[in-house]
Order: C-alpha cells, then structure tokens, then sequence
C-alpha cells in the first residue's frame, strides 16, 4: 500500500519537470532559476512535503539524532540539562532520544544497546547511582561512536565531560551553615561509589576541618531520597544525636528532612538549619524557603551537546578528552538564615 507522505517524484511530477531538478531546487542550487526555485518551494509547502530522514541518513552515514541517559527524569536538575541537549541539538539538525535508567544498572546496559541499535551519532550519559561495571560504556567508544559525561561521570574512563565543581560547592554550602552558627553538622550522603558523592563529601570534610569542628562519624549518614532522609531523621531524634545543621546531597533529601523535622515540632532554621544540592523548583516553595547549591543544569546541558556536536562534525584523530568544570553558586534562602 502506498504511503500517503509526498515524495520529490510527486513534485516533480505536478510541476512537469525532472526528480533531480526538484532536489536541487529545494537544496537552493546556483544552477536552478529563481522562478523553478520559487514554484517547487510554494507547491513543496502547499502540499507538507517533509524530506526522507532515513534516507537523508543513509546518503550522509549520519542518523542526525544523539541518545541521553539519564538516572531519573522527575529530577528538575536532569530535565533542565535536557532542555539545553534538546535547544543546542535542533539548531544542529538533530533530534534527541532520551533513555531513563532509573537508577538501574541493567536498565542502563539495556538503555546503551538500545541508543547503538538505532545507530545514533552520539551518546550523553549521566550513570546511575549502582553502575559501578562501565563495560557498556566503553562498548559506546569501541563502536566509534562519541561519548560525552555530564554531571555523574564513569571514574577511568577516558572520555569529555562537564561537571560541576562539587567539592568547592559543598565546601561553600556547609561552611555557609557553619557561619550561620551551626556546630554540628550532619552530611546526608549519596552513594561513594560516585564521584559527585565523594567530592560533596569531601567538601562538607573540609570545611569542617577549616572551622577546626571534630568530624562525628554518627553525622555522616548515607540518605540521597526523600524516605532515606525522612528514616535518618527519625533515627537522629530517637537517639537524641539530632545536629544544628544539615547539608544535604540534594534538594529531595532536603526537603525530605524538613518536612520530617517540622512534624516533629523542630523548627527550621532556629532548632536546625539545612542546605540542599541542584536548586530546583520546590526549592522556592518550601516553607521556609531552601538555601540549595544551584548547578546550571540548562548551562551543563548546552555545554555537553556542544561538545558532542564537536565530536561528531569535527571528529579529529588522536583527540584528547576535555573536561569542563562549571561553577555553582549558593542560593540562600530562608532555611539556613536565623533570624
């Protein structure tokens, strides 16, 4: 049964003119007059003609769409970064196909099989938080395809990245809470497994070593959700080891321990102050509002696809992986300021 979508033929056959002179008219060709230029373009519209992607792709060895992995698109942090693959992708010509992990390692090895089957042009990956086997994504450079990290990277791969600076955030972020008065300051953790969670780890160790403040190893709690936090909380109180300030690997943690703490009567931020990790959109409406490290998703996003646009239309031999770091900066809000 014949497709219903017009073809060059079909143009070409309207107009009584040759395939080729149809093809070079839409491509504004020197050699076709204005008036031929003009008339297949006016029918080309009237009738919706849309170009053959498959075969554009076939004729250029190139599919024009790049793939994304991504742990959880909920995140407001990961949907920023989209925003900004997707903007830097449409002015290249491209079309994104995004991938959800989940948090999943198998997901995420199925995600990597799936994006190279649809012989994508490149591949951005954020891991998830229980990859800690990176064959699938060496996989992805063995097949010559580009591979760009943004925000959780693969520690030992080879490969151009955009981070941000996570230990100098971190840093900032507790020492903010340390100058707020707090004194003992709790670190809810993510996963160490991942460089984003040992560097904020790292950061939140040494500006407690600056202020001369004794590590308590009770206050370092592994809590990167929302029910994680609200379980560490309970446990804080019942053990009445209950900190002066928390700073918290992400926003969801945040908002999870404060919304924990409130229903038992402790108040934000004259009982406990907290900061939270990404700035995204609850952050504003919390009550109190939450001091929170903003990472530029939009920024980390347009970043990334620029360098993987690079990659793919440039693609120099014997390239040497870049690394680009963004600063962050603290929001502060009504959550870590006493009045």
């Amino acid at each position: 049964m014949r497709s219903n979508q017009i073809t060059i033929k079909d143009i070409a056959r309207i107009l009584g003119i040759s395939a080729s002179t149809v093809s070079r008219a839409l491509k504004n060709h020197p050699d076709i007059s204005i008036e031929t230029k003009n008339a297949v373009n006016d029918l080309a519209e009237k009738l919706k003609y849309q170009p053959n992607a498959v075969a554009l792709s076939l004729k250029n060895s190139r599919s024009n769409t790049i793939g994304v992995i991504i742990p959880e698109i909920v995140h407001y942090f990961f949907s920023s970064v989209i925003s900004g693959i997707e903007d830097v992708a449409s002015q290249n010509g491209y079309t994104v196909i995004i991938c959800q992990s989940n948090e999943s390692y198998e997901r995420e090895v199925e995600n990597t099989k799936a994006l190279l089957s649809h012989r994508v042009d490149g591949i951005l990956v954020s891991i998830s938080k229980n990859t800690t086997d990176f064959t699938h994504l060496t996989d992805i450079q063995e097949s010559g395809i580009p591979l760009v990290f943004f925000d959780r990277v693969a520690n030992g791969i080879e490969a151009d990245q955009v981070i941000i600076d996570d230990l100098e955030a971190s840093y900032r972020a507790t020492r903010h809470l340390i100058e707020s008065g707090c004194k003992r300051i709790a670190h809810f953790a993510g996963p160490l497994n991942l460089l984003i969670g040992q560097h904020r780890l790292d950061g939140y160790l040494k500006a407690l070593e600056e202020a001369r403040i004794p590590v308590d190893k009770s206050l370092i709690i592994e809590a990167d959700s929302f029910e994680k936090a609200h379980n560490a909380i309970l446990e804080l109180i019942e053990f009445r080891n209950l900190p002066d300030g928390i700073f918290a690997v992400n926003d969801l943690t945040a908002i999870g321990a404060m919304q924990t703490l409130q229903k038992k009567g402790i108040k934000i931020p004259d009982q406990v102050s907290i900061v939270g990790f990404s700035d995204g959109r609850f952050s504003g409406i919390t009550d109190p509002t939450l001091t929170s490290v903003d990472q530029h998703g939009y920024e980390m996003g347009t970043t990334a696809a620029e360098m993987l646009m690079e990659h793919i239309f440039k693609s120099p031999e014997n390239r040497t992986p870049e690394i680009k770091i963004l600063q962050a900066d603290l929001i502060v809000r009504g959550s870590s300021v006493k009045k």
